[in-house]
């Protein structure tokens, strides 16, 4: 049996043309589990600093208000719906994330589903340190069996209450984005033109990186290098599902956090799913929901749920395979030492 664990994978990574421009100024940090990376081109060094701070200070607010096993305004929403009662006095904020996921859920066939914070628990990949277990299937058929979703949360005013108990709202496929969404809007507010944010993968960028767009790769879910680079232009959004990001081996078979509503079970035979979101409000959030119906949806049936969601660009790379849209061929170049890959690539429509 073989464990592997990361605190951290940075599934996008960043190509800045050069980190010594001293109108460059870039910083890192750790928050929401993983590795945020910030970077602000062309502005003097305080400036950029206290804008930095103010996103920083807003990423730590969401991380403590939205944490799904620790304290938080969510795990305290989760107690009052294991306890078959209403959640009184919600913030704003947290009733308008929730229907904006149940929205989400329901676009998604509930491929998306953020009620299976149960499912995610008996994984264990709830917290950020988390061991291999020999999956037991008649407790995972239970849990399935508990249907929980989204549909099941009825909100009143400022109450939230749920008609099934084994609803447990984990918001961990959603809050990055979401993180992104509120960062750019920051930044915007204190007049910074050009800037890129990347937590954990899921990367938006503002203006450009001097008189050239902010660059960002795709990195190899079998390696840890970039297999191709795309120019990210002022408010597009990309973002990665992986089986490599957070998983554990058990007799040769990878078991990723990323799970299957239905089955129950984590989903295999996918390696990775990038989308790439066109500039809209929510772009940051849909850069981090989105791979995931796609992720987990069957490949025949890839293309009409992409479709309904209206993923234009996407990247999924399988065993040995790539496949992507025409809209996002035409936006990649594979670096050198992995033009081999176009030899096992599919165009989708």
């Amino acid at each position: 049996m073989r464990f592997i664990k990361f605190f951290f994978i940075v599934t996008i990574l960043c190509f800045l043309h050069s980190c010594s421009q001293p109108s460059l100024y870039q910083s890192k940090h750790y928050v929401f589990g993983t590795i945020v990376d910030i970077s602000i081109y062309g502005e003097k060094e305080k400036k950029a600093e206290e804008a930095t701070q103010a996103v920083l200070h807003e990423f730590v607010r969401l991380h403590n208000s939205l944490h799904a096993w620790k304290k938080s305004d969510l795990t305290s929403l989760n107690d009052s719906i294991a306890k078959n009662k209403p959640y009184r006095n919600a913030s704003a904020e947290l009733i308008e994330i929730i229907k904006d996921a149940k929205t989400l859920e329901d676009a998604s066939n509930h491929l998306f589903n953020p009620a299976i914070g149960k499912l995610i628990d008996y994984w264990g990949f709830h917290k950020d340190e988390f061991n291999p277990i020999s999956p037991d299937k008649s407790k995972i058929k239970a849990l399935v069996k508990k249907n929980p979703s989204l549909d099941q949360i009825h909100i009143s005013g400022s109450t939230i209450s749920s008609t099934n108990p084994h609803v447990k709202i984990d918001l961990g496929g959603y809050a990055k984005g979401y993180a992104l969404d509120r960062a750019s809007k920051i930044l915007r507010d204190r007049h910074i033109k050009n800037a890129l944010i990347n937590i954990g993968g899921n990367i938006i960028a503002l203006g450009q990186h001097g008189k050239k767009p902010w660059r960002v790769g795709i990195q190899d879910p079998r390696g840890s290098q970039a297999i191709a680079k795309l120019d990210l232009l002022d408010g597009w959004a990309i973002g990665t599902s992986g089986d490599y990001q957070r998983y554990f081996m058990i007799d040769n078979i990878r078991y990723c956090h990323l799970i299957h509503p239905v089955t129950g079970f984590p989903v295999q035979d996918v390696y990775s799913v990038t989308v790439l979101i066109e500039p809209a409000q929510n772009a940051g959030t849909l850069s981090d929901v989105l791979s995931k119906p796609l992720f987990i949806e069957k490949e025949e049936n890839r293309g009409a749920i992409a479709q309904k969601l209206n993923i234009h660009h996407y990247l999924i790379i399988d065993n040995n395979r790539i496949s992507m849209t025409q809209t996002m061929a035409d936006k990649i170049q594979f670096l050198d030492g992995h033009s081999q890959k176009k030899n096992h690539l599919e165009i989708t429509h």
